[in-house]
C-alpha cells in the first residue's frame, strides 16, 4: 500500500465538483483502510472556476492546464470529468505518466479514440476506471442481486429511459455538448447510463433495432461567457447549428430476453428522471432515480386480488449503506451523490492494493467503456439506417472481434 495518495480532478464543472467532493469523503465511508489522503489541485482551463472549485472542496491548488496534472510529481490520481472528446489526449498523457485514471463516461468522442485508450490502459503500469456511477446506487444493486439470487430469475424484459431537460430551452447557449454528430448527444450523454445497466442486469446485449435519432431544436445562440454544465449563461444573436441527437430511442435483444431503452434531453419537467425496470420470470422490480431511497417489487403470489408492486425502503441490509453512510437507517435519504463517493472509494480501494474481496467492486474497465460505446454506435447505425437490425460484437482495443 502506498505511504499516501495525492489526488486531482481535471474539469471543474458540475460532474468535476462530484468528484472532487466524492474524494473528501471517499475515506469516511466504510473501515478506514486507506492510506492518506492528499486533496492537490483541480484543473480546468477556466481558471476562476478552477480555484473556486478547488477551494470550496478543500484542494491544496488549482491548475490552469491539464498537462500540469501530468507533470506534477505530488499527484499519483486523477479524475478526467471534461468534454468527451477531449479524454483520449488527456487519458494517453496520464497513463503514460504513471498516473491512476478515473474518466467520466461516455469513454471518448468516438469508438476510435475509445479503441486507442483502452490500448494504452492494457500497456499502463497503472489504474485505469470508467465512472458509470449509477451502478454504485443501493436499489439498482439490490435488484441486480435479487436477478442473480433468483428471486427474480431470468430478465424477460427490459426497460430503461432516462429524461433530462437541460436542452429544452431554445434559448440555451451553445456549447460542446450540441457538436460531435450523431449518437453523440442525448444517447451517447445520458442514454449511455440506461445501456449499461441493461447489461448490468440482463447479460450483453447482442442486437440493437429501431434506432431513432432526432434534433428538435437545430440551433442555438453563442454564449457570450463560458458555458458551466447546465448552467444559463447569457448569449449573443449568433446562432450555430446542433450537430447531434435531442433524442434516441433502440431496442435491444439479449442472449435471452429483450428491451427498449430512450434518452431524451429536452423532456420538460424532468430535470433528472432516469427509469429502469425489469421484467423477469419469477416477478418484476423498477427504480425511479427521483426516489432513490427505494425500489418497487413485485412478487406474485396466490391470492391474485392482491397482487401487485409494494413499496421497499432502502436501508442498511442493502447494498452500500451500511457502514457507508453516516446514518444508515432505514429511511434516510441519500442519492445519486452518495453513488459518486462510492464510485471513488471502489477507485481507490483498487489503487491502493485492497483485495476486491475485502472492498467494494472494481469500477468498469476500458474494455468494458468501449463495448458500451459499440452499443451506442450500433444504435446510431441502426438509426441511419432507417432502424434495420444491427449486431453487437464485444471487439477488443485492437479492433478485432474477441
Amino acid at each position: 500500500m502506498p505511504s499516501s495518495l495525492g489526488i486531482a480532478v481535471i474539469g471543474a464543472g458540475m460532474a468535476g465538483k462530484a468528484h472532487a467532493a466524492a474524494y473528501r469523503v471517499a475515506p469516511t465511508l466504510f473501515d478506514p483502510l486507506l492510506p492518506p489522503l492528499r486533496f492537490v489541485s483541480v484543473a480546468d482551463v477556466n481558471e476562476s472556476v478552477g480555484a473556486h472549485t478547488a477551494k470550496r472542496f478543500g484542494y491544496e491548488r488549482s491548475d490552469s492546464s491539464w498537462q500540469a496534472i501530468v507533470e506534477a510529481d505530488d499527484i499519483d490520481v486523477v479524475s478526467v470529468v471534461v468534454a468527451n472528446h477531449l479524454h483520449r489526449e488527456i487519458v494517453e498523457a496520464l497513463l503514460a505518466a504513471g498516473k491512476h485514471v478515473l474518466c467520466d463516461k461516455p469513454m471518448a468522442g468516438t469508438l476510435e479514440d475509445a479503441r486507442a485508450m483502452a490500448a494504452a490502459a492494457a500497456s499502463a503500469s497503472s489504474v485505469a476506471r470508467l465512472g458509470f456511477t449509477f451502478h454504485r446506487a443501493p436499489g439498482i444493486v439490490a435488484i441486480r442481486n435479487l436477478i442473480l439470487d433468483g428471486t427474480l430469475g431470468p430478465v424477460l424484459h427490459y426497460s430503461g429511459r432516462y429524461w433530462a431537460d437541460y436542452a429544452s430551452d431554445p434559448q440555451g447557449a451553445m456549447s460542446w455538448r450540441y457538436k460531435g454528430g450523431p449518437g453523440s448527444g442525448a444517447l451517447a450523454d445520458i442514454g449511455s447510463h440506461v445501456t449499461y445497466i441493461a447489461e448490468y442486469f440482463a447479460g450483453e446485449i447482442r442486437s440493437v433495432s429501431g434506432g431513432r435519432l432526432s434534433t428538435e431544436i437545430t440551433e442555438r445562440p453563442l454564449p457570450l461567457g463560458p458555458v458551466i454544465g447546465h448552467e444559463h449563461t447569457p448569449v449573443s444573436d449568433v446562432y450555430e447549428s446542433v450537430e447531434n441527437d435531442d433524442y434516441a430511442a433502440f431496442s435491444v435483444a439479449f442472449e435471452r430476453g429483450v428491451g427498449s431503452i430512450e434518452a431524451s434531453r429536452v423532456a420538460g419537467g424532468h430535470p433528472n428522471t432516469m427509469i429502469v425496470e425489469v421484467f423477469c420470470e419469477n416477478g418484476s422490480a423498477v427504480f425511479d432515480q427521483r426516489n432513490p431511497s427505494e425500489i418497487g417489487l413485485y412478487l406474485p403470489s396466490a391470492d391474485n386480488t392482491n397482487n401487485g408492486f409494494r413499496r421497499v425502503q432502502l436501508g442498511s441490509g442493502h447494498p452500500y449503506i451500511a457502514g457507508g453512510l453516516a446514518m444508515d437507517s432505514t429511511g434516510v435519504g441519500f442519492g445519486q451523490n452518495d453513488s459518486f463517493n462510492y464510485q471513488a472509494r471502489a477507485f481507490l480501494d483498487e489503487v491502493a492494493g485492497l483485495d476486491e474481496a475485502s472492498s467494494l467492486p472494481r469500477n468498469a474497465s476500458f474494455d468494458d467503456g468501449v463495448h458500451n460505446m459499440e452499443i451506442l454506435a450500433a444504435a446510431t447505425e441502426s438509426a441511419l439506417g432507417g432502424g434495420r437490425t444491427v449486431d453487437v460484437h464485444r471487439v477488443g482495443a485492437s479492433g478485432l472481434a474477441g
